[in-house]
Parts: structure tokens; C-alpha cells; sequence
């Protein structure tokens, strides 16, 4: 695409329209005016890949990087559907869980099905804080461009809670405390039995 020049008509039809317009920063503006206006100089462009060179160290720790947004503050944007003074009791690690599922070394296949029957059982049980470990995940080092996702249990939990039949009896779920397995294991709050 070429830059097409302006001509003293078009200048001129310019000055008319800015002459009535009151300026938006009327500071940049006096000071646009009062310097000469000078070309930039081009930039070089710049590089999307550090230079490499033969024999230099790879740099793993740009490997290692989770993928996905951090659980804990999209579970404190979730609005609260579960009694304040309660939440507290129990973000402070003082409500005790009434059961506990433990997901560690199991796959998405099988994790999946087991969730489903331990949530709706003890919603059944009448049980009302129950805890769900998944574990951090293991940090393990990527081989190919594609970042890896760290802990896929722990990410792929929260969904299936949000996500029929489950959503239906679960009424809030929130990182555990520090006492119950810290960021490897979710309070799950169940529904009272109707």
C-alpha cells in the first residue's frame, strides 16, 4: 500500500475543520505545535526468538509454565452461594469434611465416573462438606513447543462439578485449607437433602 501525499487543497480543507474543534489534550497539542515536527527513523525489527548459540544451555524454566488460569482466583470470582459465617468456618480449615475422595494416580476416564458416584452419595448420606483431593500435579519437563497443562485433575474437577448431574447437588466449591491439602484438594459443599 503507497502513502498517498497531501496536497495544499487538502491542507487547506484541514486547517478548516481543526480551526472550530477544541482539542481533546490541549497540552500535547501546544506542544505538537511548537516543535518541528522530525521523521523517526525506522526500527530495526525485532526478534521473536533469542539467539542460539551451538553450546549454549537450554533454559528450562521457560519449559515449566502451567497453561491455564490460576484455580484459586477464578473459584474467588465465583459468587458465594453458601452461608457466609459458614464459608469462613470452613476456608479457615475449622469445619471438618464429612468424607473424602482421594483421585491421586487415576486417569481422566476413570476419576470422572468415580467423582460422580462419591458426590452423589454423600448427597444421598445427607453429608454437606466433603473434600476431593486431586493432588498439584507432577512438574515435569515440556519436550515440545506446546506449554504442558500441570495437574490435570486438579483443572478438570471444578468443570465437572459445574457440569450435570453434579451441579445440581453441589452448592459451592472452593480450594482447600492448608490443613486439608492446601491447593491440592477442593472443599466441595453439597446441597441440604430436600
Amino acid at each position: 500500500m503507497t502513502r498517498r501525499r497531501f496536497t495544499d487543497a487538502d491542507r487547506e480543507l484541514w486547517s478548516r475543520v481543526t480551526r472550530d474543534a477544541t482539542p481533546l489534550h490541549p497540552k500535547r497539542r501546544s506542544q505538537d505545535e511548537s516543535a518541528p515536527a522530525k521523521p523517526t527513523p525506522p526500527r530495526p525489527p525485532a526478534a521473536l526468538v533469542a539467539p542460539f548459540q551451538i553450546g549454549s544451555a537450554w533454559r528450562s524454566e521457560t519449559a515449566i509454565r502451567d497453561v491455564a488460569p490460576s484455580l484459586s482466583d477464578e473459584m474467588r470470582a465465583a459468587p458465594l452461594r453458601m452461608d457466609a459465617k459458614t464459608n469462613r468456618k470452613m476456608m479457615a480449615g475449622k469445619l471438618r469434611p464429612e468424607g473424602k475422595l482421594d483421585l491421586h494416580g487415576m486417569t481422566l476416564d476413570v476419576a470422572h465416573p468415580a467423582l460422580t458416584r462419591f458426590i452423589l452419595g454423600a448427597h444421598a448420606q445427607g453429608k454437606r462438606l466433603v473434600l476431593v483431593v486431586t493432588g498439584k500435579g507432577k512438574v515435569k519437563p515440556s519436550d515440545g513447543p506446546i506449554p504442558a497443562r500441570l495437574g490435570v485433575l486438579r483443572h478438570q474437577v471444578p468443570q465437572w462439578l459445574r457440569m450435570a448431574p453434579l451441579a445440581s447437588v453441589v452448592l459451592q466449591v472452593s480450594e482447600a485449607h492448608r490443613a486439608h491439602g492446601g491447593g491440592g484438594a477442593f472443599y466441595v459443599y453439597l446441597r441440604r437433602l430436600r
